[in-house]
């Protein structure tokens, strides 16, 4: 992280206040306006909202950035995404979430749901924070300095310019 450019950490920052947004406004971990929640923010659910956000912007940074891997999200980012998503319902006011009411009932959600938003929490912080290391190993692994990645099907030549496989 401590070589990238002006244009990865704008996006960093970026998509972590849209994320905190996303994560906070529906949850009510940001008083807005629309609604109100039903059972208090507890402590946790601050540094949780915090965490998930910057970890999502550092996360999403690496798929702007110049990396070998550059723009292959694929299954990975998709779960990384369903990491995040996870972070709202560790948040979320319990008996806000409709669908948490309509498959246990409201005592069901206070009683089952609540007490494992802090599993969901710890859950969804460390698949986003493994996400992020897994990147970044792999941009540090994979990246070339001073030099694009060659493309499919090319390898590097021993003078170490890129060469395609099959001669051409």
């Amino acid at each position: 992280m401590r070589n990238w450019p002006p244009r990865q950490w704008a996006v960093a920052v970026l998509v972590a206040a849209v994320s905190a947004l996303a994560i906070g406004a529906p949850t009510g971990v940001v008083p807005t306006g629309l609604f109100t929640r039903m059972t208090p923010v507890l402590w946790w659910n601050y540094p949780v909202w915090a965490g998930s956000s910057i970890l999502m912007g550092l996360l999403a940074a690496t798929y702007a950035g110049g990396g070998a891997r550059q723009g292959s999200a694929g299954p990975r980012g998709a779960r990384a995404l369903a990491a995040g998503a996870l972070s709202v319902f560790a948040v979320g006011c319990p008996v806000c979430n409709k669908l948490v009411v309509l498959a246990l009932g409201m005592s069901g959600a206070m009683s089952y749901w609540a007490p494992a938003q802090p599993v969901l929490a710890l859950l969804s912080l460390g698949l986003l924070a493994h996400a992020l290391v897994r990147r970044l190993r792999t941009a540090a692994a994979c990246s070339v300095p001073g030099r694009e990645a060659p493309g499919p099907g090319t390898a590097p030549a021993v003078d170490g310019s890129a060469a395609t496989m099959n001669g051409r």
